[in-house]
């Protein structure tokens, strides 16, 4: 086991060193062109962070195609890899290829460690399975810190689509302008509007548009702004008083969240102070006095 395992981590190297060295042509090519062409040295020889990321990303693409998968599940993928904020289609060859990867990457440090030799079968599959789900929690994870991102900066971009609609622009002119107004403070929505912005400039009626910012996003205030917009848009209503009123109302819903977990902290205290604080301030109380007692009772019967 342990020979086949080294065989194995031998080859994953040369594979890996040869996959560099291909990625790396581009890069060595631009390094003598420049040595040649003094005059472009400083823009083609510098390795950017930007290029090694593209590069890493070339190399783990290379082992998504071990793994074999269904178009279903390819496109629940790449709808979770949206709600996370990756859109190229890129990602979801990066997303099998670490599904790969990382068990590879356990096993490896499970040998190393000396894991393997105590128990070899456990090691294995719990390398395997660890692996194989690490990137599927990994991506749960980003997406659930995006929506908590995007609800929390909601209220803050509905203001300035207020601000925007009163100043005298519709709501496309709106939609654009917030995008690169707040591009730094909530950079997740920015981004998002900036897409929807994209989408009706190439034709894309606004209800379409709206349906899937919600559809991408997947927070359920992102699809009550979408259902009130569209709704403000058949009925003529005021779009500027319709995105305060829910601006208003979000705000007042995070309040109210905030205010019900501050009357469940005394339920989830109670737990902890019945398994872990009371019995330690009953030894401390109640520890001497019981000494005390046992030492009477010694001299009192004489044992």
């Amino acid at each position: 086991m342990g020979v086949v395992l080294i065989s194995f981590f031998v080859v994953f190297l040369l594979i890996a060193s040869g996959g560099l060295l291909i990625f790396y042509r581009e890069t060595v090519q631009a390094r003598i062109a420049a040595a040649i062409n003094p005059q472009n040295r400083r823009k083609k020889h510098k390795i950017t962070l930007e290029d090694t990321r593209g590069i890493l990303g070339d190399v783990v693409e290379q082992f998504e195609r071990v793994l074999p998968r269904s178009e279903a599940e390819v496109s629940v993928a790449q709808k979770r890899l949206i709600m996370a904020g990756y859109r190229k289609e890129s990602a979801v060859k990066i997303f099998y290829g670490l599904k790969v990867l990382t068990p590879i990457i356990l096993l490896i440090l499970a040998l190393v460690s000396g894991l393997i030799r105590q128990s070899p079968i456990f090691a294995i599959i719990a390398s395997l399975g660890l692996g194989f789900l690490v990137p599927d929690f990994w991506l749960g994870k980003l997406i659930k810190k995006r929506q908590e991102n995007i609800k929390r900066g909601l209220p803050d971009v509905l203001d300035m689509l207020v601000i925007c609609v009163e100043a005298g622009l519709s709501l496309d002119q709106a939609t654009a302008r917030t995008s690169t107004e707040l591009n730094h403070a909530q950079p997740e929505l920015s981004d998002e509007l900036g897409v929807v912005a994209l989408e009706q400039r190439a034709g894309t009626p606004r209800g379409e548009a709206w349906k899937r910012l919600a559809d991408r996003t997947g927070v359920d205030a992102v699809r009550n702004l979408v259902s009130t917009l569209i709704q403000s848009e058949q009925f003529g209503t005021s779009i500027a008083k319709t995105l305060r009123v829910h601006a208003d109302t979000l705000r007042t819903k995070r309040v109210q969240e905030i205010e019900e977990k501050a009357a469940k902290l005394s339920v989830k205290l109670l737990f902890p102070l019945v398994l872990f604080i009371f019995p330690c301030l009953f030894i401390v109380i109640l520890g001497p006095a019981a000494i005390s007692m046992q030492e009477s009772f010694k001299g009192l019967f004489g044992h």
